[in-house]
Formats: C-alpha cells, sequence, structure tokens
C-alpha cells in the first residue's frame, strides 16, 4: 500500500552501535499558498540519553525547540540526504508502481541501508536492521533489472519484482543518477555503479581511473574496483559510512555539502554554491579543520584539471563514524570535455572570478583553505603536473582503452586553465 503519511519517526544509530534507536519525529506540511513547512523536534527521550548526538550538528543541535524548514521541499538537508537520489526515486516509482509520491514516501520505501545512519518508519519503535545484502556474485542480475528501468519497460511479476528493491538501496547513496545498487563482498558494503547505454565511454573504468589518478595526486579518495560482468564493467565503490563488525555494520552519520551550505539543490538557486563557503563550513564541525580544508583545496583544484564540471553540493560529504566529524573520502570523480578551450566552469564557485576554473581563480581565496599563498601555487602546481604527465598512463594502467582516452583526453589540465588574463 502507498503511504500518504504526512509525518515519520527519525531513528539513528549511534556511534559503535549496530542498533536504531529513535531520535525523533519529523513532519510535513503544504499552506495555503503551496508552500511545504516541514518540522522536527527530538524525543524527550532520546535528549536524556548521554550518547544522544545531534542529526545536524548546526541545523539540527540536540534541543527542546521545534525546528522548522522551508527549503528542500520542506525536508530538513540531513534527512533529505538519507532520501533516495534520481535513480532511487525511479526504482522506486517502477516498484510500488506509482509516479507521484511525497518527499515522506521515498523516505519510508527507501531501505534501512541509506547513506549515513538515518532511518525511518511509521511506529515509534525502529525495526531490527538489516543484515542480509546483495552479494557482488549477483550483479549480472542486478544490471539486467537496472536495464528494464533505464528502457522505462514493465517490471517482471511474482518474485523477480520483489528483487528489484534491492536496486533501491543503492540509490540513497550520495551523487546522481546513474544505476546503482549496494551490493556485499569481502566483509564490506560497496555502492556498483552499473553500464548506462547513454554512456560516451566506459564511464567504469574512466571513474575508476579518475579515484587512482586522485590518489597519485594525493587526495583521499574512496576505494574502488571494477568487474566485468558480461559485456559491460561494473564500478565498486567502497561505502566510506560503513564498517564492518562481528555484530553487522556501524554507520557512520553523512552530511552533503549541499546541507551544510543550507543551499537548494536546484541548479537555478545556487547562490550558496561554493568551495569557498563550503570551507568555512567544514571548518566549522570537523574535528581536524586545517587538514580537511588543504584536502578541499587539492579536490578544487583536482577537480578543474580534469573537467569535473559535475562537482556539485551532493558530490561532497562530511562523514562522522564516531562523535567527530571529518572530510568524507572523495567520490565521484569523473572527467568532461565542454567545447570550449578557454574556460570551462565547475559547478561550485571556487574564487574571485566565481565557478571558472582557472589557476588564479584557485588561488584567489588561498586564505580560507588556510593556505599561504606560496603553499597553495606550489600544491596547486604539483597536482597540476601530476594530471599532465600521469593521466593517460593511469588510465591505461586501469583499463581504460585507447579510444576512450582520445575521447576523454581534452578534459585534463584545459588551456583555459592557464589562460591569460588581462588587468581590469
Amino acid at each position: 500500500m502507498i503511504s500518504s503519511a504526512s509525518e515519520c519517526f527519525v531513528y539513528i544509530t549511534l556511534p559503535g552501535e549496530p542498533e536504531f534507536v529513535t531520535a525523533g519525529k519529523f513532519e510535513l506540511t503544504t499552506n495555503r499558498q503551496g508552500i511545504p513547512n516541514g518540522k522536527f523536534v527530538y524525543g524527550q527521550s532520546y535528549l536524556k540519553r548521554d550518547d544522544a548526538v545531534p542529526i545536524d550538528p548546526i541545523a539540527l543541535k540536540l534541543s527542546n525547540k521545534t525546528y522548522e524548514t522551508n527549503l528542500l521541499k520542506g525536508v530538513f538537508g540531513a534527512l533529505r540526504d538519507a532520501s533516495p537520489d534520481y535513480w532511487g526515486r525511479r526504482v522506486i516509482e517502477k516498484h510500488v508502481r506509482k509516479t507521484e509520491l511525497g518527499e515522506i514516501d521515498f523516505l519510508l520505501h527507501s531501505p534501512d541501508d541509506r547513506a549515513g545512519a538515518l532511518g525511518f518508519g511509521l511506529n515509534r519503535d525502529p525495526p531490527a536492521p538489516r543484515r542480509k545484502f546483495n552479494q557482488t556474485i549477483e550483479l549480472g542480475r542486478l544490471q539486467a533489472l537496472a536495464e528494464i528501468i533505464i528502457a522505462d519497460e514493465e517490471l517482471p511479476e511474482g518474485a523477480e519484482a520483489e528483487q528489484v528493491q534491492n536496486l533501491v538501496d543503492g540509490g540513497t547513496s550520495m551523487g546522481g543518477a546513474r544505476p546503482k545498487a549496494v551490493v556485499e563482498g569481502g566483509n564490506a558494503l560497496w555502492v556498483a555503479k552499473f553500464h548506462h547505454p547513454e554512456d560516451k565511454w566506459n564511464d567504469a573504468r574512466v571513474e575508476h581511473a579518475m579515484l587512482m589518478l586522485g590518489h597519485e595526486c594525493g587526495l583521499q579518495t574512496a576505494e574502488s574496483k571494477v568487474v566485468t560482468i558480461g559485456e559491460h564493467d561494473v564500478i565498486l565503490v567502497k561505502r566510506f559510512d560503513r564498517e564492518h563488525t562481528n555484530s553487522g555494520y556501524r554507520r557512520g552519520r553523512m552530511l552533503s555539502a549541499l546541507t551544510l551550505l543550507r543551499a537548494d539543490e536546484n541548479y537555478q538557486n545556487r547562490d550558496n554554491w561554493s568551495y569557498v563557503l563550503f570551507v568555512e563550513e567544514l571548518r566549522r564541525v570537523s574535528s581536524q579543520p586545517r587538514t580537511d580544508a588543504h584536502e578541499l583545496f587539492r579536490r578544487m583544484c583536482f577537480n578543474a584539471l580534469i573537467s569535473n564540471v559535475d562537482d556539485h553540493p551532493r558530490n561532497h560529504a562530511v562523514v562522522a563514524m564516531n562523535t567527530d566529524w571529518k572530510l568524507s573520502p572523495a567520490y565521484d570523480l569523473t572527467p568532461s570535455t565542454p567545447v570550449s578551450i578557454e574556460r570551462r566552469d565547475l559547478a561550485l564557485e571556487c574564487g574571485d572570478m566565481g565557478r571558472y576554473a582557472h589557476a588564479e581563480n584557485l588561488l584567489s581565496q588561498n586564505a580560507r583553505f588556510l593556505l599561504e599563498p606560496g603553499a597553495a601555487k606550489n600544491e596547486m602546481e604539483r597536482i597540476e603536473e601530476i594530471v599532465r604527465s600521469k593521466w593517460y598512463d593511469i588510465a591505461r594502467r586501469e583499463g581504460v582503452t585507447e579510444k576512450d582516452c582520445e575521447k576523454i583526453a581534452s578534459a585534463f589540465a584545459y588551456p583555459g586553465f592557464r589562460l591569460d588574463i588581462p588587468d581590469q
């Protein structure tokens, strides 16, 4: 049955604990003008716990107050981060055979193993955590089901239709619209990203190579590997918000940069989409602000140098496996090949010249990243040299074909990165 709930309970797994506890209640209504309004209140029993932690250390601090928001369709950023992405929503709509679902419907129909440490339900008492996961040996079946959804075909009846729910698991990870699922292998959980018929090149091989290139540049990157299923490659990215234990998986809390920036994910409303603003918020919540600020500067430079123009705020996150928050490993590092060779813009502003992926622009706000001008310049030049000299060798080493290397070659250290800018 499709839920028509206007409220739900919010569960959380506390640091070091495998079981859910009830943290509070979320209510979503719409006023006469059609504007959604979300309300959240912590439960009194939760606030009395010595080990209670805030869902969001800035916007939802531990308090008796009732929090309200009109952003993100009335869904608090921390809750939206645990809601399905585009792919996950598409799978849920197929699975429940309905296309007009509310935000709470998506929260309730998602599996409990979403990104981060939150869960949602209609009962005050939380459900037991999930113990069984898709195995890596089932990737072929999952790929086939994903292709059915991509083609917008009817799902098979019976047991197979029930199995489609498994695809929802991957749709709650940070990131975009690629078909995906969560699988288990080697005492770890992995996000498996599948082939899409509109891919311009072998995305699995290229994304894996970019993670390897980022690691070579000194970035803290998510662990990944590529497996071949039939005629297609699948990239597996290890979940960094989970830690295997004998009693199950410990969950880490997770917040996207979109949430930290109090921003909307609509491209038309991205005044706060900014590395400069993000690093300020990162320094507020991080237990290692200097280390994380330097790391974010490296990622900004790397994204500019591989023309990763899809570096939107949901592709950056902070994670807390215990009580302390820190910048998550880098993920979703993908090159692009815009036509322009003079100017390419990142999704986030990166300096005084806005989103312009230019060397001078990246250096213009070095102090915000807690870097001296000389240190910032040296770090950027070091990354630039590695990208220029090693991208091809690393790509070929990781199985990117010569043909695909030709397709992505213009992404790296594009001419406009060092274009002379006339004095104003």
